[in-house]
């Protein structure tokens, strides 16, 4: 996964997971922490088990903001 940021405080996260639920709910509990621009749903690559799940924080605001 390659992502870069830009500022101190932004942090992407790379979630792999055996399911959706399971990659949903880790995004979910990542969002009662921090601000997050939630992935729309997972991906899957050919070949290899369970799913993938990319998800962008902002740790210098509050979830909800």
């Amino acid at each position: 996964m390659d992502a870069h940021v830009a500022e101190p405080g932004l942090a992407v996260v790379g979630v792999a997971a055996a399911d959706d639920e399971s990659a949903l709910a880790v995004q979910e509990l990542l969002a009662a922490r921090c601000a997050i621009a939630a992935a729309d749903g997972t991906t899957r690559e050919p070949g290899e088990p369970g799913v993938r799940l990319r998800c962008f924080l902002d740790l210098r605001q509050e979830p909800g903001s």
